[in-house]
């Protein structure tokens, strides 16, 4: 296998790498084995429909609540595209590129198991895509995450049959025009594929591994910002000793208070006498707050690492048992729930940190308030804060369950639907949010903590310090505080560390 190639394989696919296909812009091949699950599932179709004559849902007959009209031999193609064509109704904005990417990926290691009645053709254009850097126009908007993810899938595959538009190099241009650049003909699509195109939860499941790539750093983030903060609030250690955490027995909270004692271990600041007995619960509960998240992530993992290794299109296919059967693997209801969850865990990790940017504002301890040596003259952080306040009341709003909710579709046939895309689209911009109040909080952290000189924090926080204030200078008189935030953002985005653990499994 080339260092630059994934093959795509029957084996279990992980988070680590879908990671690595992202950061090292590997190459998608199909496996031998996958390919001949694939032909063999697709002639065991053609010769299936050619012996029976049931119909059956989906390949000879129409969608949704048009189950009972069969379709002709002659028309079984135009059905296929037909559906691909009704279905691309999406609105809103566009999805991003890297997770259309993902979008595309993800549905062909769906369709490599052999279950699903494809052309080996249709597999390896999306492939094609894949590492063309084609980009589909995918809506945000429109899919019920039910019967898949219909809309947006469709808006996928329209280029495959030479409709709706894609980027290439970053230019947007019709489909057609994509396909005489790279000497392609449109797929002629037989029957079922337009269903296994569209039926599948890669458009939430896409949303879903890109967030919680994210997340598993903003974890770790988290943690580091935290300790620099307690380091800088002169706070106490006490409350992270192992043993009050196993006597609670939560496998995060452990893992925090562990960490943090690993990352002050050799602080100046967090070794010396303290006047004070208590921290405010922002700092002192830190193992149960972030602890939490991390379990809460730690169940959404686990969830999507079963979903991207699944066929989730329908009907489904068993060639070895001879059986076709209509089912519900494409019902978003696993991933909606946890997709929930996980902004809810990303927003309270973003509201601890909050607070402890308030607390370090107070002139409390010997900061001075607002942290400026002039205050009053100037305002100093003073409205860093209110950023990130209105950004935590943003999160809460985002935070309104979308699982909870279910709207009747298809004249009653499609009478539950999880909708597990719109809580992946706003799941993904609590995730984003997280990193602009985290960001926030390293500013006044990394702040507070140069007051304390010449005391010095721990040789991994006093490192973690150096390389920001590389990109983030000392604040000593007001400036634009928009930019130093753009800034920690992506200090936050593209800093190097290593911490010795790795608390949520898979990356």
């Amino acid at each position: 296998m080339s260092n630059n190639k994934h093959i795509i394989n029957t084996e279990k696919l992980n988070f680590k790498t879908i990671f690595e296909i992202i950061k090292q812009n590997k190459k998608l091949e199909l496996s031998k084995e996958s390919e001949k699950l694939i032909v063999k599932c697709r002639q065991y179709l053609d010769n299936k429909m050619a012996s029976q004559k049931e119909p059956i849902y989906g390949i000879n007959t129409g969608f949704g609540a048009l189950y009972n009209k069969t379709i002709s031999k002659a028309d079984l193609g135009k059905l296929q595209e037909n559906l691909v064509k009704s279905h691309a109704c999406g609105v809103g904005d566009e999805t991003p590129a890297e997770i259309v990417k993902l979008m595309l990926f993800l549905k062909a290691q769906s369709l490599s198991y052999g279950h699903s009645g494809v052309q080996l053709s249709t597999v390896q254009r999306l492939i094609d895509f894949f590492n063309n850097d084609v980009v589909p126009v995918v809506y945000q908007l429109g899919s019920l995450g039910a019967s898949g993810d219909l809309s947006p899938l469709a808006h996928m595959s329209l280029p495959l049959i030479g409709e709706g538009q894609v980027y290439v190099a970053g230019k947007r241009m019709k489909s057609a025009e994509m396909l005489k650049m790279f000497g392609w003909e449109p797929l002629k699509l037989q029957s079922k594929e337009g269903l296994a195109l569209l039926n599948g939860t890669q458009f939430m499941s896409a949303f879903g591994v890109y967030s919680l790539l994210k997340l598993f750093r903003l974890s770790e983030l988290a943690d580091i910002i935290g300790a620099i903060s307690l380091d800088a609030f002169d706070g106490r250690i006490e409350p992270f000793m192992d043993g009050l955490h196993q006597i609670r027995n939560h496998k995060g909270q452990i893992q925090t208070a562990e960490r943090y004692r690993t990352l002050l271990n050799d602080s100046e600041l967090i070794s010396r006498h303290k006047e004070h007995v208590q921290d405010p619960y922002s700092f002192r509960c830190i193992p149960q707050v972030h602890g939490a998240s991390k379990d809460s992530i730690n169940y959404v993992a686990t969830v999507f690492s079963s979903e991207i290794n699944a066929v989730t299109d329908n009907p489904t296919i068993f060639p070895d048992e001879d059986i076709i059967v209509s089912g519900g693997n494409f019902h978003g209801q696993p991933l909606a729930l946890a997709l929930d969850n996980m902004a809810i865990a990303a927003a309270e990790w973003g509201n601890i940190s909050e607070r402890r940017t308030y607390q370090l504002l107070h002139g409390k301890r010997g900061l001075p308030a607002f942290l400026v040596a002039n205050p009053g003259l100037d305002s100093g952080f003073m409205i860093p804060q209110y950023t990130a306040a209105s950004v935590v009341n943003q999160n809460k709003q985002l935070c309104t369950p979308a699982s909870v909710d279910s709207i009747e579709s298809s004249q009653g046939q499609e009478d539950h639907v999880s909708m597990g895309a719109n809580a992946a689209t706003k799941a993904l911009k609590v995730v984003e949010n997280l990193q602009r109040i985290l960001a926030i909080e390293l500013f006044n952290a990394a702040q507070a903590l140069d007051f304390r000189r010449p005391a010095k924090s721990s040789t991994f926080v006093e490192d973690f310090i150096s390389k920001y204030r590389d990109k983030v200078a000392f604040i000593e008189n007001d400036k634009i505080m928009h930019d130093e935030i753009e800034k920690t953002i992506k200090f936050l985005s593209e800093v190097d560390y290593e911490l010795t653990d790795a608390l949520i499994p898979g990356i």
